[in-house]
């Protein structure tokens, strides 16, 4: 008896999930069709020219955002940034750094702080 696999697909939102790409600005073939996981490690491992220049020069997806800005999505929506941003628009945030970045990077600083100490305290709660 022959077990035969069956190919692992997904939605192409998740698979631009999976590569922090934004998902309208890919091809339209990539957003029509499904990907299976073999594609998707492809794709990863040796990425073809758009996938290239789309994790360079964006637009960006707002994950991508906030890590690059080194806040969070929600300090994101806080400070009005609801769109996916290039990278030369986070460039110009960063250098302007208006308010609400700093604000919200002080805020990221301190839930990260705060995490830290957490875990230090289970560690040694469990020692």
């Amino acid at each position: 008896m022959t077990s035969h696999q069956n190919t692992q697909t997904m939605k192409p939102a998740t698979a631009a999930k999976k590569l922090g790409v934004y998902l309208p600005a890919t091809p339209a073939e990539f957003q029509e069709g499904v990907v299976s996981r073999a594609e998707l490690n492809e794709l990863q491992t040796n990425p073809p020219q758009w996938l290239q220049d789309l994790r360079r020069n964006g637009p960006h997806p707002r994950p991508v955002v906030a890590a690059r800005l080194g806040v969070s999505i929600a300090g994101l929506a806080r400070g009005g940034v609801t769109e996916a941003l290039t990278t030369e628009q986070i460039e110009a945030l960063r250098e302007d750094n208006p308010e609400w970045l700093e604000k919200e990077r002080a805020t990221q600083a301190e839930v990260r702080k705060e995490a830290a100490r957490l875990k230090e305290k289970k560690a040694q709660q469990q020692d």
